[in-house]
């Protein structure tokens, strides 16, 4: 597998991923709103910075990307890397089986 690539993952395992790395920060629940990041119900095929009523950095908003399975990828190993700039705190999945189980799992928990 490419460094920089995707393929499906273990959705289950995205989930405790999530729980564990992502909920403190995120919700995929639309009617919960923004936490301390954005929400991320719809996710798939938004661009940066686009959230209404979260506080983005410029960095995020001039970003200028469509997040998908690729982009969520790239952002998710190093997000300060990807977006110099962003206040996300994360450090990173630096695994890419992690970061493919927790795309799988998003992608269906995002819609």
């Amino acid at each position: 597998m490419a460094k920089d690539e995707f393929k499906a993952g273990d959705a289950k395992k995205g989930a405790n991923l999530f729980k564990t790395r992502c909920a403190q920060c995120h919700s995929t629940v639309e009617s919960e709103g923004n936490k301390i990041g954005p929400n991320l119900h719809g996710l798939f095929g938004r661009k940066t910075g686009s959230v209404p009523g979260f506080a983005y950095t410029d960095a995020n908003k001039q970003k200028g990307i469509e997040w998908n399975e690729g982009t969520l990828f790239e952002y998710l190993e190093n997000p300060k890397k990807y977006i110099p700039g962003t206040k996300m705190a994360f450090g990173g999945l630096k695994k890419g089986k992690d970061r493919n189980d927790l795309i799988t799992w998003m992608k269906e928990e995002c819609k």
